[in-house]
C-alpha cells in the first residue's frame, strides 16, 4: 500500500556570523537580596558551580569563533556577571545604564570605565534604563521595553543617542522583567549584502506583552517564532544567535525544536544556577558593535 507523499518545505540556509561579547566571571555571585521574582535569598546559592556553567557559555563561545573580552568582577556585586545590562552598543558608541535598584548602581562606572579604556564613544545616560537587558538592536530598528525597569523616557533617549527607530513594547509579567527575557534576536546581521536574511527575525512569548504591544510584534515580525509559556518559563528566551547558532537551555524543548525546523542550529548550555540569580544565556553576554 502506498503512503500519501508529503510536501518537504526546506528551511532557509542559515550562515553564522563572528560576534564581539563582554563577559564577566561570577567570582562573587551570589542572592542575598531580591530585585526580580526569581531571586529567593533563602535558597542556597553555589558560586563554584555558577563559575563552572558560565566557563561552559564562555568556551562555547569561543569555540564558535566569537571574541569574547572580559571585564574585571567587582566584589559586592553578585550581579555584576549580567553584562548585558552594562550598556547598548552600536557603531562603536556605549550608551551605560542608570540602574533601577541601588543593589546594581556601583556597576554601572565600572562598565562606563571599560568601555572608554577599550575606545567606545562613551554617553552617560540621564534617564533609568538597565542597557542590553531592555534594548535589541533588530536590523536598523531598537526594540525597547519597559514596565518593570527601563522607564519610557529612556526610549527616547536611546532614540536620541542612536539616532534610529525605537518600538516601545510593555511588558507586563513580572517573571519577564527585561526584554531579553521575553525576545531572542534570531539574526544579529540583517540583509543579503551583509550576508544576513532579507529581514531579522526574533522568537518571543505572547503572554509577556500587553496587547498594544503584542499586535506591533506581529506586525512587524508575521514569520516570528512564537514561543511557549512552558519553554519561556524556563528562560528559553533569553538565549543569544550568531545567525545559524542558537544556545539556549537545555529544558526549551520545543523552542529547540522550533528553532530546528528554521535551520537554525540550537546548541544547549545550562545556566540553571545563575537562574538562581533571574539570568541567562542573554544576560551573560553583552554585544559590542564596534564603529563600521
Amino acid at each position: 500500500m502506498s503512503t500519501p507523499e508529503t510536501a518537504v518545505t526546506t528551511a532557509p540556509a542559515r550562515t553564522a556570523h563572528r560576534r564581539h561579547y563582554l563577559m564577566c566571571r561570577p567570582e562573587h555571585f551570589t542572592v542575598n537580596y531580591s530585585i526580580n521574582p526569581w531571586m529567593e535569598p533563602a535558597k542556597p546559592t553555589d558560586t563554584a558551580r555558577a563559575v563552572e556553567q558560565w566557563q561552559k557559555l564562555y568556551d562555547l563561545y569561543v569555540e564558535l569563533g566569537h571574541e569574547v573580552e572580559l571585564i574585571e568582577p567587582l566584589a559586592g556585586y553578585p550581579d555584576m556577571v549580567y553584562t548585558a545590562n552594562g550598556g547598548f552598543l552600536i557603531d562603536g558608541r556605549a550608551y551605560v545604564p542608570e540602574f533601577r535598584f541601588v543593589e546594581r548602581q556601583g556597576e554601572a562606572p565600572a562598565f562606563a570605565d571599560w568601555f572608554r579604556a577599550n575606545g567606545y564613544d562613551t554617553v552617560l545616560p540621564e534617564e533609568v534604563n538597565e542597557g542590553e537587558g531592555d534594548f535589541l538592536l533588530v536590523g536598523d530598528v531598537i526594540l525597547a521595553g519597559t514596565g518593570f525597569r527601563s522607564t519610557g523616557d529612556s526610549h527616547r533617549e536611546v532614540g536620541e543617542v542612536f539616532g534610529r527607530e525605537v518600538v516601545s513594547l510593555n511588558l507586563v509579567d513580572p517573571r519577564f522583567y527585561h526584554l531579553d527575557t521575553a525576545i531572542a534576536v534570531l539574526d544579529p546581521v540583517q540583509g543579503v549584502e551583509n550576508g544576513g536574511p532579507e529581514r531579522a527575525n526574533i522568537a518571543y512569548l505572547p503572554g509577556a506583552f500587553d496587547d498594544a504591544s503584542r499586535a506591533e510584534l506581529e506586525r512587524r515580525f508575521p514569520d516570528a517564532i512564537l514561543v511557549s509559556d512552558e519553554d519561556g518559563a524556563v528562560f528559553g528566551l533569553n538565549s543569544s544567535s550568531d545567525g545559524y547558532n542558537v544556545i539556549i537551555s537545555p529544558r526549551a524543548k520545543g523552542f529547540e525544536q522550533q528553532l530546528r525546523e528554521r535551520g537554525y542550529n540550537p546548541i544547549t548550555v545550562d545556566l540553571s544556577e545563575l537562574l538562581l540569580g533571574g539570568g541567562g544565556i542573554k544576560c551573560c553576554t553583552l554585544e559590542l558593535r564596534g564603529a563600521k
